[in-house]
């Protein structure tokens, strides 16, 4: 089992980052671990070399993208994942995510997460409360800070289950 590893609470400089820095910070809300798949075995050193040599020209440039790129962050609850089916959780983040999408379509950095060039290239950031109280804790939060979000609260049962934001440019959250 995937442990999950805690967000370290940054230093009092931190309160100088943009507002929407705030999702991060909030105590209580934790990254979600992924998986990395390790590099292929059977590639010749060779190849390796001539990827590195790639790799490391376009580094620069690279790191100008890292920067801008858009992103949308999905905030699920950890309680949850102990008490409802797997395939369930994951159905709430879609929800959530696809909803936050929506609702601010008309945006521009929304417009540029879903440009048929950048649909392959999407990036999320999957992070998890405690529960209910959190969840709507961090809502509130949210919505005082500006971001734009949407929490889900799944039907007939009224409950919120996750948030997702819109999409922003790194550089901005």
């Amino acid at each position: 089992m995937l442990s999950l590893l805690p967000l370290r609470l940054p230093s009092p400089a931190a309160t100088t980052l943009p507002s929407a820095a705030l999702l991060l910070l909030l105590p209580g809300v934790t990254r979600v671990r992924t998986l990395r798949t390790p590099p292929r075995a059977n590639m010749s050193a060779a190849a390796a070399s001539t990827t590195d040599a790639a790799a490391s020209s376009a580094g620069v440039e690279a790191g100008k993208e890292a920067e801008d790129v858009v992103v949308q962050y999905v905030v699920l609850r950890r309680d949850l994942v102990e008490a409802w089916p797997l395939g369930s959780v994951v159905a709430q983040g879609c929800h959530a995510a696809v909803a936050a999408l929506w609702v601010h379509r008309d945006h521009p950095d929304t417009a540029a997460y879903c440009a048929p060039e950048n649909l392959d290239r999407m990036h999320k950031v999957t992070l998890e409360v405690k529960g209910e109280t959190q969840l709507k804790n961090l809502a509130e939060k949210l919505e005082a800070a500006g971001v734009r979000h949407k929490l889900w609260i799944e039907q007939p049962e009224n409950t919120p289950t996750c948030i997702a934001t819109a999409p922003c440019p790194k550089s901005q959250l």
